[in-house]
């Protein structure tokens, strides 16, 4: 064991003796969603973006690329329908019934699968999450079925095969499935978009962050339109966000803009939700967030609703709905406050100088990849900076370091050949 000794240099933790990682950087890739709104093609980050309350970033054709909207070739919504959609009795002298979300799409009917890794994402209505905010978050949502319902039937109609794979690789990693709608935003589920600074396939990546999640980009090859191989990447590139940010609307944003403005702007603020930092971010990042909650909403309650359109007495407060009433106080996000003194005094430190996949260490050390993701949340800035030689302060639990000593060359091993 000696050898192992010389190759790391551990210590047992104590408050005074962590410190967190400084080795950052701006967003390298250069990942920049096009969008396109109103025939206009903005970037995001371009500075004096104007503010659009509709973002439609998923318009290609036939060869994936970004195309112009046509505002007045939108279907509209039908309203008024006396039929069964609606809710309307015609035949009774009855005042009209409110149209509402059916009682299987409510939050508190809605199946929620058991999850140990990861909070839920939260859709609009769910007033325990977005507090003040729900009446403009359902507002929104209303809006942009009106203007993009049409769409969104479009890409249900044709999408369900893909989807079935999506939940299936999400579910193999315990991200939620309404990520899967993160996927609808970035590419319509065309593997072949492509937008104007490079980011191509069904869930757009950079070539750089393609290659450091695992996948092949190469010119026999490209696995960023592979469904299953760039599905998988981006559960692990998700995974890793949330790592460092522990609230998916951050991770939807860091997604668009890359982490380094969101961790500027909660770093900024001292907050860490979305709507404490959202003024501080990019206006096509703000755009972007609001259109995946809308989307995310719309197809997992309001999806029967997409044909036939939604009717004009649909009362929008069915899909308002509060938990327990008690607020359960999460832990404080690692970015702004650390760790508590009990994670310190359970946490070794390990300098490893080649990088670890956090899903095969936790396989090997048998213990939770959440507490490795939380503890080592800066681990994707080394990951994404990394080169021969560099050292980063990897956090274990104490009472697996022995273990984790003996099984350090399987790890490297097994992480260097971690390809989906």
């Amino acid at each position: 064991m000696q050898w192992k000794s010389l190759l790391c240099a551990v210590w047992i933790l104590s408050p005074l003796s962590l410190i967190a990682q400084v080795s950052r950087k701006g967003n390298t890739d250069g990942k920049k969603i096009a969008m396109r709104e109103a025939g206009e093609t903005r970037l995001v980050g371009r500075p004096g973006a104007a503010d659009s309350i509709k973002p439609m970033p998923f318009t290609m054709n036939g060869n994936g690329k970004v195309i112009s909207i046509n505002q007045d070739a939108r279907t509209k919504i039908a309203r008024g329908k006396d039929d069964e959609n609606s809710g309307v009795k015609t035949d009774l002298p009855k005042a009209p019934k409110l149209a509402l979300a059916p009682a299987a799409a409510r939050p508190l009917d809605r199946i929620m699968e058991v999850n140990d890794k990861f909070k839920s994402v939260p859709l609009a209505g769910e007033t325990d999450y977005f507090g003040n905010m729900n009446g403009y978050m359902v507002d929104y949502v209303k809006k942009y079925m009106t203007n993009f319902g049409d769409r969104l039937n479009h890409v249900s109609g044709r999408g369900a095969s893909t989807f079935e794979v999506i939940d299936r690789v999400l579910r193999s990693h315990s991200i939620p499935k309404e990520l899967k709608y993160l996927a609808v935003i970035e590419s319509a589920l065309n593997k072949n978009a492509r937008s104007p600074v490079g980011a191509v396939g069904y869930w757009q990546f950079m070539e750089s962050t393609a290659r450091l999640m695992g996948l092949s980009v190469n010119g026999r090859r490209d696995e960023r339109t592979d469904l299953s191989k760039s599905t998988h990447a981006a559960a692990k590139y998700l995974s890793y966000l949330y790592d460092q940010l522990d609230d998916w609307l951050l991770v939807v944003a860091a997604y668009n803009s890359g982490p380094r403005p969101v961790i500027n702007a909660m770093k900024r603020t001292g907050k860490e939700d979305f709507w404490s930092i959202k003024s501080y971010l990019p206006k096509e990042t703000q755009n972007h967030v609001l259109a995946f909650v809308a989307t995310a909403t719309i197809m997992e309650r309001l999806n029967h609703f997409l044909l036939p359109g939604i009717p004009s007495n649909f009362d929008w407060s069915s899909l308002n709905v509060s938990g327990s009433g008690a607020k359960v106080k999460k832990a404080a996000n690692p970015l702004l406050s650390k760790f508590t003194e009990d994670e310190v005094k359970r946490m070794a430190i390990v300098r490893i100088k080649a990088p670890l996949d956090l899903e095969v260490v936790s396989q090997m050390l048998e213990t939770d990849r959440r507490q490795l993701g939380r503890w080592n949340y800066d681990y994707f800035d080394y990951l994404e900076t990394y080169k021969t030689g560099n050292v980063y302060n990897f956090r274990i639990p104490k009472d697996r370091l022995d273990v984790f000593l003996e099984k350090l060359d399987a790890m490297e091993k097994a992480s260097a050949k971690v390809q989906y």
